[in-house]
């Protein structure tokens, strides 16, 4: 499994970084296999922290939205494929979330990070949202994410997106 971080920070038109890792759905999810359609993968710290619930929840109620206009969606986290299942049962999300205990995809996105929270300097996920093209391209990111309006932004890039491969 790949540990390192990118030799440099991911950028819009770069080649979305690939990986093949376990997901809610039973299934194990390699990126590069659902090429042809736009995802939105949403990284995020852990389950069940109050700001990481908020957000999972935001994106499941968004997600019929998200459907309709082509994407899949998922949350990647490094929590356990147990823990995610319970998450997702807790709060009755209607996305798959992906779990990536050896940080593979996390570090392949260069999201794991030096963190200080409430004056405590620790390693942790840097929250982010990737919005993919159907050629396997990141359309558009955000990083350090505030959630107030953040899937609605998502959601308009992806009308965008959208827009623009019609012209």
């Amino acid at each position: 499994m790949n540990t390192t971080q990118p030799k440099r920070e991911l950028a819009t038109n770069d080649l979305a970084p690939d990986f093949d890792l376990p997901a809610t759905n039973g299934k194990h999810v390699r990126l590069s296999a659902l090429r042809g359609a736009p995802i939105v993968l949403f990284f995020y710290p852990q389950d069940g922290s109050q700001t990481c619930t908020a957000e999972a929840i935001a994106f499941s109620e968004a997600a019929s939205r998200l459907r309709a206009a082509g994407a899949t969606i998922f949350g990647i986290s490094p929590d356990s494929m147990k823990r995610h299942e319970n998450f997702k049962a807790k709060h009755g999300l209607a996305i798959e979330l992906i779990s990536d205990e050896q940080r593979s995809a996390i570090n392949a996105y260069g999201l794991w990070m030096e963190k200080t929270t409430f004056g405590h300097v620790h390693m942790g996920v840097d929250r982010s949202t990737f919005l993919i093209d159907r050629d396997g391209r990141i359309a558009a990111l955000w990083r350090k994410v505030r959630l107030k309006g953040h899937v609605d932004e998502v959601i308009k890039r992806l009308d965008d997106l959208n827009h623009a491969k019609q012209k």
